[in-house]
């Protein structure tokens, strides 16, 4: 079986190219930074990974994705090869889009790109009353609140 799930970063816009004949195909081939789990001393904590979508998912990358979009996608490794103008041999090794999905809200992409992530800290005693609404119909539940009587229990 051959299946891959990756999650991560374009780490530019998505380079978009048609194939050419009557039926042209859209193809668009990319680069996604997918971090990893552990990180040993002086060892990057990223992998690059040359992707290619074909069709509507490229047409998809075309029309929504951006450097530093956060992504999903499933797909299938690909290896190849082919004879540089220097008469030698390179390999190549992409994953072969099948489908994508957004992995953030476009809110949250913009905010965690215009600022950095704060750092957590404790909250303060005591604790608050939940406020009124929050934005997007969603309220606002003050930390340390007991479980109980939440409708999810």
């Amino acid at each position: 079986m051959n299946k891959v799930i990756l999650m991560g970063r374009l780490t530019r816009d998505p380079d978009i190219r048609y194939s050419q004949g009557e039926n042209s195909v859209a193809v668009a081939r990319f680069t996604l930074a997918v971090d990893r789990r552990f990180r040993r001393d002086n060892e990057q904590n990223a992998d690059f990974i040359s992707c290619v979508a074909f069709g509507r998912n490229a047409e998809f990358f075309e029309k929504y994705t951006k450097q530093g979009t956060k992504v999903v996608i499933e797909g299938n490794i690909r290896t190849g090869s082919y004879t540089n103008r220097d008469g030698q041999k390179v390999y190549t090794t992409d994953v072969a889009v099948d489908s994508v999905e957004f992995a953030e809200s476009k809110a949250s992409a913009s905010s965690s790109a215009n600022q950095e992530a704060p750092a957590y800290t404790a909250p303060a005693k005591p604790v608050p009353a939940p406020s009124e609404a929050a934005s997007e119909g969603f309220m606002n539940i003050a930390d340390g609140l007991e479980d109980e009587g939440l409708p999810f229990n």
